[in-house]
């Protein structure tokens, strides 16, 4: 009797009662010459209609086979992430991992491997990231906060004796350090990358300034930049300045006409600190519209027929305000409006 362990319809028998999916393609016609029947409960096809599963499999093989035969030995087992359309149209992502089946002569004749549904998989990682983002929020607002108030009391404090500053230096070395371990530990990137650096938390103001211009330049030609005074660096979370500077330019641009300036300053503030401005000659806000402006959700009687959530000013004054900074708006006396972004950062 033969060894069962050599017989073909056992291990047919093994495949077809797989919870993955199993496949053993002809290279020279492209056919699929088997597929497991879970094919049939995951995707919604069977052998007969695979021409989806089908059609991704040879879409690289003619490539995959030259090299082989041009000894690149890497091509006889590969791993790639893709999507597969289920039966009834919608995108299922999965994991296809093939191998080239050689005949005696060490030619590729077939390819055979496995279809894994990542769906669950994805769906977890999306998950991770999120709790991450979540609970890094969580921990980054109140150190903003701690971080924002110690640069205006070092602004501030010239008057402050020696020990006291070296309180100062104290609780910014220990923002930062929690800010680098929220970073390496927390940060979403961390979830997907292990052993990534962390971002420096400092910038150029004006290179601030000069890329919310170029990004708002597709919108509006007329946009341009002034600078007067601005250090060459300053310590903020770029990514919540570069927010605030477009949720205003987005808000100057959809408020007056195609053909109006807009200006972008940053110059040194009168009151110590820099000073980063948007300024427009579009309608001003109405008074009795002021003191709601910053509100969350309040638009105004000029939004009417414009799209919008009224949040993003409420955002925009959360993130200067986290950084011990204020957002206010003024009208210009003939017409126009400028909001101006200070912060407690010496020039």
């Amino acid at each position: 009797m033969d060894d069962p362990a050599f017989n073909p319809e056992l291990y047919k028998q093994i495949l077809d009662n797989s919870s993955e999916v199993h496949f053993l393609l002809d290279c020279e016609s492209g056919r699929i010459q088997y597929l497991s029947p879970a094919a049939g409960r995951r995707f919604g096809y069977n052998l007969e209609r695979a021409q989806a599963l089908s059609d991704l499999l040879v879409a690289d093989l003619p490539l995959r086979l030259e090299r082989f035969a041009a000894g690149e030995r890497s091509r006889l087992r590969v791993r790639r992430e893709l999507e597969v359309a289920h039966a009834d149209g919608h995108l299922i992502p999965v994991e296809i991992e093939s191998t080239l089946v050689l005949n005696d002569i060490g030619a590729a004749v077939a390819l055979s491997g496995s279809v894994r549904d990542v769906s669950e998989r994805q769906q977890w990682q999306k998950q991770q990231k999120k709790f991450a983002s979540m609970l890094s929020h969580e921990f980054r607002t109140p150190l903003s906060t701690i971080d924002g108030a110690i640069q205006r009391l070092e602004m501030t404090g010239a008057h402050h004796d020696e020990a006291t500053r070296k309180r100062y230096t104290k609780i910014q070395n220990a923002v930062e350090r929690l800010l680098a371990m929220l970073d390496e530990y927390l940060s979403p990137e961390r979830m997907a990358s292990i052993g990534r650096r962390r971002q420096p938390n400092e910038v150029s103001p004006l290179a601030l300034l000069e890329h919310a211009a170029g990004q708002a330049q597709a919108r509006r030609a007329a946009v341009r930049v002034v600078e007067d005074g601005l250090p060459q660096w300053m310590r903020c979370d770029p990514v919540g300045m570069r927010l605030v500077l477009d949720i205003l330019l987005d808000n100057a641009i959809k408020y007056t006409d195609d053909s109006d300036e807009i200006t972008l300053v940053g110059k040194k503030a009168t009151e110590g600190g820099i000073e980063l401005s948007v300024s427009d000659r579009g309608a001003g806000i109405p008074a009795d519209e002021v003191g709601k402006l910053f509100d969350r959700g309040f638009r105004g009687r000029a939004a009417d027929g414009i799209p919008g959530s009224g949040l993003g000013l409420y955002m925009a004054r959360a993130v200067v305000e986290v950084h011990g900074g204020t957002l206010t708006v003024e009208n210009f006396a003939e017409s126009g409006k400028k909001f101006r972004i200070w912060l407690p950062i010496p020039a």
